[in-house]
């Protein structure tokens, strides 16, 4: 059976430390057993080493030792001489939880109230860049009335594709940012996570190779793992945008040995690094993918968080050919998370390949979001403006924060995006992840979002949620981070 990396298993381990009671090796022990339970991980799953567990939990060996030990007691684990200890389970064929993004959300058992206050007082959340709404949306919302429903209602709201209003709406912002689109190449999702997640059903069978940037969005790695892609990454702290090219380079050789089943890119604010890719590197790429004939999909769910310049940003699509490409956007990162309405553009074959697959889950996005959304798609620009200049106020106070309080921290100045891309340098930031969530602070390192676990000395530090929520959160962070280190 496989063996699970003590890196990934401390990911999927969120929150052990910080909630309940009695002793370390009896939480460690429940934490692991209910990772069993619910089949997050397999049975029969070799796990690391208790060295290893120790080492990125932040924890004594003997912690473990002793966990694992009430695991054998009570059947959960099974041991063996030169063979590890493998973990028993249900015996439950369901695939379990992802070990990033969605992870993050999996704490929140009160309403949108207890969000708010979490963000404002108590424990430190910093395991979301998520932005809090903007005005417009209750502007959009309260507007509405039975007038505008009443067409809708005459017939009986599932619109699998989305809304025709909706589907011309994005069809029109693609046009005007130099992309012939029509809307039979709309394809209306619930937000940009349910895009990837139906990219990597309807185009990635088990065993194909995938390039991914690396660093790159956890998200997307939960949807291309989940279908057993063979995930291999290019580039490094700055995907995509060497001056040499080396990036478009690499994929450009790669191709030309193995035949990749698609790159999965994010050239306008990446996440998590929040760097844009300038016009030079977009030919570069372009030049690679179109060679070599690579279908692509270019993910710009964060791209209307730029905080340069004042229009939008113009997609790399603009530069490929609509058969061979798909592009994911989304109105929840700019206007609010609430608002679950995201897309992909593509060809119509592939739109219409993609949409039976989504029938066969929600049968439809809810009709008055897309009806919201067709509204707020007219007040982009004012969406837009009111964002860059809360974020690079945010930016600016974050910046000046820790250069102040944590100078042996390093990170480039983000192009857009909420949050700083943060190198520790000697930190384990695994550990560092795990000894602060003990002390009521949630990060998430940089191995989440790496398709091989790297990245262990960064971690995604938002920026969004306020100057005050990260000096509350630093001095327990610059405390973990030097017990880390040793």
């Amino acid at each position: 059976m496989a063996k699970i990396p003590a890196a990934r298993l401390s990911r999927l381990l969120t929150g052990w430390s910080a909630e309940g009671s009695g002793p370390l090796p009896r939480r460690l022990a429940d934490a692991l057993r209910e990772l069993a339970e619910r089949a997050d991980v397999a049975p029969g799953t070799t796990l690391p080493s208790q060295r290893e567990l120790a080492l990125v939990l932040g924890v004594s060996r003997s912690t473990v030792t002793a966990a694992y030990s009430l695991l054998e007691s009570e059947g959960w684990l099974e041991s063996r001489r030169g063979s590890g200890s493998r973990l028993r389970g249900s015996g439950s064929l369901e695939r379990g939880v992802g070990e990033g993004r969605l992870a993050s959300f999996d704490a929140r058992a009160g309403g949108a109230e207890t969000a708010g206050e979490a963000a404002s007082q108590g424990p430190a959340d910093l395991t979301s860049g998520a932005l809090e709404g903007l005005g417009a949306v209750g502007d959009v919302v309260g507007a509405l009335s039975g007038a505008d429903l009443a067409p809708l209602l005459r017939g009986d709201g599932y619109v699998p594709y989305g809304l025709p209003a909706l589907r011309e709406g994005v069809a029109a912002y693609y046009r005007a940012a130099g992309v012939p689109t029509d809307a039979d190449q709309i394809l209306v999702t619930s937000g940009s996570q349910q895009a990837v997640w139906l990219v990597a059903q309807a185009l990635v069978d088990p065993g194909d190779t995938v390039v991914v940037e690396n660093p790159t969005y956890r998200g997307s790695l939960e949807a291309l793992r989940s279908r057993g892609a063979r995930l291999v990454p290019v580039g490094g702290d700055r995907p995509g945008a060497g001056d040499d090219g080396s990036d478009a380079a690499a994929v450009r050789r790669l191709a030309a040995s193995v035949r990749p089943r698609l790159v999965y890119l994010q050239p306008a604010v990446h996440n998590p690094t929040g760097r844009s890719l300038d016009d030079a590197a977009l030919r570069r790429w372009a030049a690679a993918l179109g060679e070599r004939e690579l279908f692509t999909v270019e993910d710009t769910a964060c791209a209307e968080l730029g905080l340069a310049g004042d229009g939008a940003p113009v997609p790399l699509a603009a530069r490929l050919p609509s058969a061979s490409t798909i592009t994911v956007g989304t109105l929840s990162k700019l206007f609010w998370g609430g608002l679950r309405v995201g897309w992909v553009r593509s060809s119509p074959q592939v739109v219409a390949r993609m949409a039976k697959i989504k029938t066969s889950v929600d049968l439809s996005c809810p009709v008055v979001d897309q009806l919201v959304a067709v509204r707020l798609l007219g007040r982009l620009p004012e969406a837009r403006a009111a964002r860059r200049a809360v974020l690079r106020e945010q930016r600016a106070g974050a910046e000046e924060l820790l250069r102040r309080r944590a100078p042996r921290w390093e990170w480039d100045t983000p192009a857009g995006g909420p949050a700083l891309w943060v190198r520790v340098p000697g930190a384990d930031t695994e550990a560092l992840a795990q000894l602060a969530r003990r002390r009521g602070v949630a990060v998430v390192p940089g191995s989440a979002f790496s398709a091989v676990d790297g990245f262990r000395d960064r971690f995604r530090l938002p920026y969004a949620h306020g100057v005050d929520v990260l000096e509350r959160a630093l001095p327990t962070l610059l405390e973990c981070a030097e017990r880390s280190r040793a």
